[in-house]
């Protein structure tokens, strides 16, 4: 496998930065994980209209969804109108929330374009050739979810957004790349949804991951030396 960052940001951009997008690719098949803001035109400019198999959403934060509807247009009336449409993996209810949201954000197009598909919390499912699984992980009170992804014996957990917790460690357990979160300087007092460095770290040494990048990190909090962190563009084997 290899994964390319498409984008790292966390909810606000860094400079420069498009968020939440990692796209993994193996033999031709492509599965992107998350969509959030400025990713599709990332993905554009390597091509016309990218050629995603699958696309699978960690949880409905705006930060790592919100170019799916630029792309349902693009689809639809677009420059994609002649690349088939990827499957859409969405969390459990995720066909609902999408068909709930404001009238202003045109939900249609993307139901309408999008072969949508539903995972369940840790029960594998098949997207772009590659096996899945959905952990549950702590992210306030919005249902969030990390991803593993394996192929070949070689395995990518993603933790999207969470705070310290089981399913996250689970997530990570033998991982070859974890791609964790640190979004925070200081840990959250009450309801948690974040992690800092130092978490992040003690997840991955508990979780026995092979190696750790972080993401979804602000331009403007340092890494202690020696920590891995991902930028826009990086590209890594798995």
């Amino acid at each position: 496998m290899r994964l390319h960052v498409i984008g790292c940001s966390p909810a606000w951009p860094n400079p420069g930065g498009a968020q939440s997008g990692y796209l993994v690719e193996e033999d031709g098949r492509r599965l992107l994980l998350d969509c959030g803001p400025g990713v599709l035109p990332r993905l554009r400019a390597e091509e016309d209209w990218p050629r995603i198999d699958a696309i699978a959403i960690s949880h409905f934060h705006l930060d790592h969804w919100g170019d799916l509807l630029p792309w349902a247009f693009g689809g639809l009336f677009g420059g994609g109108r002649h690349v088939p449409a990827p499957e859409l993996w969405l969390p459990p209810g995720g066909t609902n929330t999408l068909g709930n949201l404001d009238p202003v954000l045109f939900k249609r197009a993307m139901l309408q374009f999008f072969d949508i598909r539903e995972y369940a919390a840790e029960t594998p499912f098949t997207a772009a050739g590659f096996e899945v699984v959905a952990y549950p992980v702590l992210h306030y009170d919005l249902e969030s979810y990390g991803l593993h992804v394996s192929s070949g014996g070689r395995r990518l957990a993603y933790s999207a957004d969470s705070a310290p917790c089981t399913g996250l460690l689970e997530l990570g357990r033998d991982a070859d790349l974890f791609l964790c979160e640190a979004t925070l300087a200081e840990p959250e007092n009450g309801l948690r949804g974040h992690l800092t460095a130092g978490e992040a770290l003690e997840t991955s040494e508990a979780a026995g991951a092979k190696r750790l990048v972080i993401i979804h990190r602000p331009a403007e909090l340092p890494l202690p030396d020696g920590v891995a962190r991902a930028h826009d563009g990086l590209r890594l084997d798995v």
